[in-house]
């Protein structure tokens, strides 16, 4: 199967800071054209050697999961990520995990 990579242009939007626990915003806000995609990209950005690595992802199963989880999915493939372990019923957070407690970029 062929994809194709292609580039969207996109600014910051304000208030897009994750805490130690990921950004938490109703769905209204990550709903918003190029939120969730621009808030992803920034994480894969700040991380190296990822190609080839494992991601994992998951969400609790409500409105609007299924959306991010298959744009997510893109997104990863597009990043050069080998696989990609999606759970079911898990907490809906987007966060990034960083070797040795560091606080996340």
């Amino acid at each position: 199967m062929t994809m194709q990579v292609i580039s969207v242009p996109s600014t910051p939007f304000a208030g897009q800071k994750p805490g130690t626990s990921g950004l938490r915003k109703k769905v209204k806000v990550f709903s918003q054209a190029r939120y969730l995609e621009n808030f992803v990209q920034a994480i894969f950005d700040t991380l190296s050697g990822q190609q080839g690595q494992t991601l994992v992802l998951g969400g609790d199963g409500r409105y609007y999961n299924d959306v991010a989880i298959q744009t997510i999915l893109r997104m990863a493939a597009a990043a050069g990520f080998g696989r990609v372990l999606v759970g079911a019923a898990c907490w809906w957070v987007v966060t990034e995990s960083c070797p040795r407690r560091r606080p996340a970029p």
